[in-house]
C-alpha cells in the first residue's frame, strides 16, 4: 500500500488508514485496532506521502527516511524504541539521517517516525517504499 492512504489523525494515536470518502469527510481505520472512524474536514488530518523531516540543507521525505530506516534494521522492527530516552533517539536518529536539523526536529518527532515504522513495518506496509522513493527521484530528475 502507498502512503497516499496512510493518515496521521492529529489527537489520535497511531495510523489510520483511508477506507472510504464521505459528504464531509472520510472513513478511516485504525492500524492498531482495526476500528474504523469517521473524520470530518475540520480535524487535522496529514497524508504520510506529505511529510517531510527537516535537514540543514532541504527537507527530507518521510518515505525516504522510512526506507533508511529499514536498511538498517534490514526489514526488523527499529533496535531502538520510541520510549527510549532523548539522547539514545537522537543518536539513532543521527544514523538514519546524518544531517537532520535538530533545532527543528524534536525528540517528540523521532519518537513518532519509529512508532510510525514500527507500526507500518507490522502491518507488511513498507515493502513498496523502495519503488516509490525510485519514482519520486525520476519525477524530480525531469522537473
Amino acid at each position: 500500500m502507498s502512503l497516499d492512504k496512510v493518515l496521521s489523525i492529529s489527537g489520535k494515536p497511531g495510523l489510520y488508514k483511508l477506507v472510504a470518502q464521505t459528504r464531509g469527510g472520510f472513513v478511516a481505520e485504525s492500524l492498531i485496532d482495526k476500528k474504523r472512524i469517521t473524520v470530518n474536514v475540520r480535524q487535522n488530518v496529514s497524508v504520510l506521502s506529505e511529510i517531510a523531516i527537516y535537514t540543514l540543507t532541504e527537507e527530507v521525505p518521510l518515505k525516504q527516511v522510512l526506507l533508511n530506516i529499514k536498511t538498517k534494521e534490514n526489514g526488523q522492527e527499529s533496535s531502538v524504541k520510541p520510549k527510549d530516552g532523548k539522547d539514545k533517539l537522537e543518536e539513532y536518529f543521527f544514523d538514519i539521517l546524518p544531517d537532520y536539523d535538530e533545532d527543528r526536529v524534536y525528540p517528540s518527532d523521532i519518537k513518532k517516525v519509529l512508532t510510525w515504522y514500527n507500526l507500518l513495518i507490522k502491518h507488511n506496509m513498507i515493502d513498496n517504499l523502495e519503488a516509490e522513493v525510485a519514482e519520486s527521484a525520476a519525477a524530480d530528475e525531469e522537473e
